[in-house]
């Protein structure tokens, strides 16, 4: 009797010991879950902004902006170019324009636009009442690897005439380069070295 009882005790025991590991293990589980729901909620929080605008708590969630960087550089570069070359036969119209796009890049832009002023190509868009306007770009190439970032632009040029439509290639490239952001530039970058390298006639329709 005595030696079954000693059994007894010694199996109580080892019960005891299994159960107590058991509650640990399951307690373990149980903060681990805790702590990873909770740092994930912390996670999603601390990603939202709350903006009040007339009287009214708006939330805007904050992203990383390295997932949306592809997108931001071809819209920067996608301004520009319809800033650049959307004209209208009106000198105010012609100036506003490129003073937007004045602001997107460097010296580079400013040099093509006097070497156009130059040779008299704002003077004939006026003196020949034509619309030159830029449709949405065909491409745009960006090489990332390296910063500043190289890109290439394909797109087209839509000069519209009193007797003609005229369709032209164009082709330029130039640099990116992070740069502080603003109301003349919301993206925040500036385009560097920028040069045109096709910009050729492609079709001609009679209106």
């Amino acid at each position: 009797m005595i030696f079954q009882s000693f059994r007894n005790i010694d199996t109580a025991i080892r019960h005891m010991r299994l159960f107590a590991l058991a509650l640990t293990l399951a307690n373990c589980l149980v903060c681990g879950a805790v702590l990873y729901y909770a740092d994930r909620t912390v996670t999603r929080l601390s990603a939202k902004v709350y903006v009040i605008a007339h009287d009214k708590l708006l939330e805007a969630v904050a992203e990383n902006r390295s997932e949306k960087l592809p997108v931001e550089l071809r819209h920067h570069v996608t301004m520009f170019h319809q800033s650049f070359y959307s004209l209208e036969p009106d000198e105010k119209v012609i100036e506003r324009n490129l003073l937007k796009a004045f602001y997107l890049a460097d010296g580079s832009a400013k040099a093509e636009a006097d070497n156009l002023r130059e040779s008299g190509y704002y003077t004939s868009i006026i003196a020949g009442n034509i619309s030159q306007q830029v449709p949405p770009p065909d491409s745009i190439y960006l090489d990332r690897r390296t910063t500043p970032w190289h890109f290439r632009y394909y797109g087209k040029l839509v000069l519209i005439r009193a007797t003609s439509i005229v369709t032209r290639s164009l082709v330029t490239q130039g640099y990116l380069r992070p740069t502080e952001a603003s109301d003349n530039n919301p993206h925040g970058f500036l385009i560097e070295r920028w040069q045109v390298l096709e910009n050729k006639d492609l079709q001609i329709e009679k209106r």
